[in-house]
């Protein structure tokens, strides 16, 4: 492995979702090889480019057809891998930057909603049935709640200690310090890594949502897909909302017994 591609493999990052972790994010470093040093092409424009792939995707959904399935499978794809090269850039060149991760984050969220919307309509309009319209609309929402849970819990948080954020930082940097790269030394340590990787599955999460809406959109099995989707969300959604409370009520009596 040349220096170039060493560098390029670094900026993988152990928490990579699932799909992404193993299959995405090593293409996106593939593609990054050839175009990384391309000075007009900035992390913000593979950004843009991954949210106009995602948009094309949601149009082949809604029009329907097993063709237009199968190329909308592919541009979620391609958004995706997109979305891995333009964090990978930033960090190869040390240009990343809190708007570039808002911008990426923002569309990421927006993507999600897109794409089951776009699904949901399809699925609507094979079945004549409401029900797939209410298990996206059921699942969007708790994947939503996901994230705002996070920050309500973080605004919660700061107001009691304004040292709480760094103390996640350092958390968060010891236990990535602890788990393995994607970059196997050895055969054994490769299919060692792969098995640990498939436990990030039961995340749920946006590179699950890459590999199961390619996978029906293929196979046409949508409203099955939305059944999978809405009762994981649900189930993690609601999980995580309880969770995060009980935390800040044990933060809150733990404050109040120094």
């Amino acid at each position: 492995m040349n220096d170039k591609m060493t560098r390029l493999w670094s900026t993988k990052t152990s928490d990579d979702e699932w799909w992404s972790s193993f299959v995405t994010a090593p293409l996106a470093i593939l593609f990054n090889y050839v175009v990384v040093d391309v000075k007009w092409l900035t992390p913000n424009l593979i950004t843009a480019a991954s949210f106009v792939s995602a948009l094309a995707a949601t149009g082949f959904v809604i029009v329907g057809g097993t063709a237009n399935f199968v190329v909308a499978a592919l541009l979620i794809h391609l958004s995706h891998v997109l979305d891995c090269m333009d964090g990978q850039m930033a960090r190869y060149r040390q240009t990343t930057t809190a708007a570039g991760s808002y911008y990426d984050r923002a569309t990421d969220q927006m993507q999600v909603a897109m794409w089951f919307g776009g699904v949901a309509y399809a699925a609507y309009n094979q079945s004549g049935q409401v029900l797939p319209v209410f298990l996206a609309f059921a699942g969007v929402s708790f994947y939503s709640l996901r994230g705002y849970t996070k920050y309500v819990e973080i605004h919660v948080e700061m107001s009691r200690d304004k040292n709480h954020l760094e103390r996640i930082a350092r958390a968060d940097s010891a236990a990535r310090a602890d788990e393995p790269e994607g970059r196997a030394s050895s055969l054994s340590t490769g299919v060692a890594w792969f098995v640990r990787e498939q436990r990030k599955i039961l995340r749920f999460d946006e590179g699950v949502f890459v590999f199961m809406l390619s996978l029906a959109l293929i196979l046409n099995q949508l409203t099955p897909m939305l059944w999978i989707f809405a009762l994981s969300q649900v189930f993690i959604g609601a999980s995580r909302t309880w969770q995060r409370g009980r935390n800040i009520e044990l933060a809150q009596h733990v404050q109040l017994s120094k």
